[in-house]
């Protein structure tokens, strides 16, 4: 749906008068997976699709929340805007509003809000963070709080922990909310350091290939690999204090990860760890221009990904492999969260309708699952549209 579509939809909802729309993208990460609440580094881009809002101040002491996605609806008193709703999608936006509900800010009116979204719900692109992130601008500037723009970041992640039950790092929402277009953001995730650098991908696109297959990665398997690592950091705190796996090298990591008796920990390790400094190489070599490199440090991190940290599953798997077959692409991966979602892969002009049509109908026929293609184009992060 384009802008005059939603903003008709928002008046057929809720009737003629002045209201705003806003915008906030998902986002792919190129490489860094499971690092950011290990403290480690990330190098995500925001994506030209995410999580549209409308809204409008109301005289009513209460907030209206629709989707034009999902059935379910409802209308919240502005003093319950701290209180789950069941397991429905309105408690992003509530976890939201709750965030500003903690830092002493009272709503004194309520609002009608509309949200739209066109990042694929499952697909590990983070329509979940865009909606966090959307919902925050609009309540920042509609009630005129004011606050900066890191700090609606924060709160973000923080609606997501306590809302969503899952203990995300802060990449998917800094993404989200700081992205610039045809830059991914190099981002250290412990001291919120960061670097846009241009991506300049000469003959060459993002295209992200969505298995179709349920992002299963819920808070359980998720907050499990956070725990694995814990474990990993109280193991190797024994030897040098630690508050993250970020602290360790891989040269002092290959000295450490046999004190690391948990079989499990230490694979959670390995992986956090090497793909840290994959993260960092790869890096410099998209500065440099060498994308070949670049291809194959992404290789390394689905291939670590896989062994390691065991969070690909047969589908992203399947689709990595037929994807790395086809001539002309210089690295395949998994991105997001894992068990099912999206790989993304550096694909060469020349042979993207090839991929697209070898690629799917390889993978379907081993899967018997449909997949979906998409040449990203890499956005600019949250804003108000109108």
């Amino acid at each position: 749906m384009n802008i005059s579509e939603l903003k008709n939809e928002f008046i057929k909802r809720y009737g003629e008068g002045e209201f705003h729309g806003y915008f906030s993208p998902g986002r792919v990460n190129l490489i860094g997976e499971h690092t950011d609440y290990n403290g480690g580094f990330v190098f995500p881009c925001a994506l030209s699709f995410g999580a549209y809002l409308f809204v409008r101040k109301t005289d009513r002491k209460s907030v209206k929340l629709a989707s034009l996605n999902l059935p379910f609806e409802t209308e919240v008193k502005v003093e319950d805007l701290n209180k789950k709703v069941g397991r429905e999608w309105v408690n992003y936006p509530i976890g939201v509003f709750a965030q500003f509900l903690k830092k002493g800010i009272q709503f004194e009116q309520g609002a009608d809000i509309l949200v739209f979204g066109d990042v694929p719900n499952g697909a590990g692109l983070s329509s979940s963070a865009a909606l966090e992130m959307v919902t925050a601008m609009a309540i920042n500037e509609t009630w005129g709080i004011g606050l900066e723009r890191l700090e609606l970041v924060k709160m973000s992640q923080k609606a997501e922990h306590e809302f969503a039950g899952v203990m995300c790092g802060i990449m998917d929402q800094f993404a989200s909310g700081m992205g610039k277009a045809d830059h991914a953001i190099f981002l250290n995730c412990d001291t919120l350091d960061y670097d846009l650098v241009p991506v300049e991908l000469d003959g060459i696109k993002i295209v992200v290939s969505n298995t179709n297959s349920p992002h299963k990665l819920d808070s359980g398997m998720y907050n499990l690999r956070v725990s694995e690592c814990h474990a990993a950091v109280d193991a190797i705190s024994q030897f040098k204090p630690i508050k993250v796996l970020a602290e360790v090298s891989w040269e002092e990591f290959l000295t450490l990860e046999n004190k690391i008796e948990n079989v499990t920990a230490r694979k959670r390790a390995r992986h956090v760890i090497s793909e840290i400094a994959r993260t960092e190489q790869a890096v410099q070599e998209l500065r440099n221009g060498n994308i070949t490199k670049f291809g194959e440090l992404m290789n390394g991190s689905h291939d670590s990904l896989r062994d390691d940290y065991e969070v690909t599953g047969p589908e992203l798997d399947t689709m990595v492999e037929e994807a790395r077959k086809i001539e002309g692409v210089i690295g395949s991966r998994m991105t997001g969260g894992g068990f099912g979602g999206c790989t993304v892969s550096l694909v060469k002009d020349e042979a993207i309708d090839h991929f697209i049509d070898q690629v799917g109908k390889n993978y379907e026929a081993r899967t018997g699952l449909k997949p979906a293609f998409y040449v990203a184009e890499i956005g600019d992060g949250a804003k108000r549209l109108f």
